[in-house]
């Protein structure tokens, strides 16, 4: 049952317009706030879908949208949306895989006009992560909608990092309109070690960090992990009548490759695959819902990965792989490395099992050491103490939600 959030409604919205409001209680700085609305009893509506809450602040103001196919107010895009009701939109960026949502993983994203509306389209993946000084020229303010799935490597959240960064050095407000995570009822995995920072790990959190992203947004102004500890002026519209426990199904799919909630619940356990010679099922009807590799040494199940929209060079594409078959509801399970050792410790090729994104993607050195020593999941989990332990007790700081634990 969806409990309401019996939280005060504030007036942050006041930020925009030069007045102080109070810091929240999660945050010791005054440069976040959390525009939250009155305590109902009605279903989840996501921050984009409470209009009255942050139509205000753009009235008036030339406006740039981090947005792409998820950035849905009930049928409607929000660039529609905003655009009739007089949102003079000003800008779009557009994060990993395009504005429409359509491009492989890791493909360049050309800048472009969008075909209904005729504005430009600024990527924001590849050689140009943060909006630069020149784009941001003709902005009033930043507001970043996207959906997101709870883990360190799924891009958006840094798309979401150098957005605050951008805003922050060129003194514009940013506006996050918050979204569930779907993977946001549990914590787990490795906290990201500074030396290994980059676009799949921005931030020293766990592979499933266990926020929203108007959660993490606070968090990063809060820690001041903006380059040259900056604080951006930020607020955030939470999702209304959302606990971390609410079950969220999502209305559309995040990116090609994660197509079923399926594929989503997995994706934190199966992304770890991307560094190494398994397969995650790019390139065939179920991504990330099967694994698989030509060196697997179990025959029992196959697929062959094929050039298909969203994977048009998908790794072993035209070669039979063998592997786990996991697209079955039981299959879909919290956080584990059980078939990451499944898959090395039959492979014929451990030698070559591993790739340099490996530890990109782990944020550690450790774990491909600890996989080819042969340590147990237990044992592995036991040296991510207590970084983790930490890591829970700072994300309590930065809660906008009900949460278990």
């Amino acid at each position: 049952m969806i409990q309401p959030i019996l939280i005060l409604y504030t007036s942050a919205l006041l930020a925009f317009n030069g007045c102080t409001p109070k810091p929240t209680p999660a945050a010791a700085d005054a440069t976040t706030q959390t525009v939250v609305p009155p305590a109902q009893a009605q279903p989840l509506k996501t921050g984009a879908e409470q209009l009255d809450l942050y139509l205000p602040v753009l009235q008036g103001k030339r406006v740039g949208l981090i947005v792409n196919q998820t950035s849905m107010v009930g049928q409607t895009h929000l660039v529609d949306t905003l655009l009739s009701r007089g949102v003079q939109v000003a800008t779009i960026f557009a994060p990993e895989h395009g504005f429409r949502g359509q491009a492989d993983a890791g493909a360049h994203i050309k800048d472009a006009k969008d075909q209904k509306t005729g504005l430009p389209i600024i990527s924001l993946y590849g050689s140009n992560t943060k909006p630069t000084p020149e784009q941001m020229k003709g902005i009033d303010v930043l507001v970043f909608d996207v959906q997101d799935v709870g883990t360190r490597f799924y891009t958006y959240s840094s798309t979401m990092h150098y957005a605050m960064e951008a805003a922050a050095e060129n003194n514009k407000p940013i506006l996050i309109l918050d979204r569930p995570n779907p993977n946001g009822n549990y914590v787990d995995g490795p906290v990201l070690e500074p030396a290994l920072k980059s676009f799949v790990g921005m931030n020293p959190i766990p592979i499933v960090h266990g926020l929203t992203l108007g959660e993490l947004a606070k968090m990063i102004n809060g820690e001041k992990w903006l380059a040259g500890g900056r604080q951006a002026n930020l607020t955030v519209i939470p999702v209304a009548n959302y606990t971390h426990q609410t079950a969220y199904t999502l209305p559309v799919t995040p990116s090609p490759n994660l197509p079923n909630m399926q594929s989503i619940i997995l994706y934190p356990s199966l992304c770890l695959f991307e560094g190494t010679t398994v397969s995650v099922g790019r390139g065939t009807p179920t991504p990330f819902q099967v694994i698989g590799s030509p060196y697997y040494t179990k025959k029992d199940f196959s697929f062959t990965p094929q050039s298909m929209p969203g994977a048009a060079s998908p790794p072993h594409k035209g070669e039979v792989c063998y592997g786990l078959d996991l697209t079955q509801p039981t299959d879909a399970q919290p956080f584990t490395l059980a078939y990451l050792l499944e898959m090395y410790q039959n492979s014929t090729q451990k030698d070559k099992f591993f790739n340099n994104f490996f530890e990109k993607l782990a944020g550690t050195p450790e774990l491909r050491k600890q996989i080819i020593a042969g340590k147990t999941e237990a044992e592995i989990r036991a040296s991510w103490e207590p970084a983790l332990t930490n890591y829970k007790q700072l994300r309590r700081q930065y809660l906008l939600y009900p949460d278990s634990e």
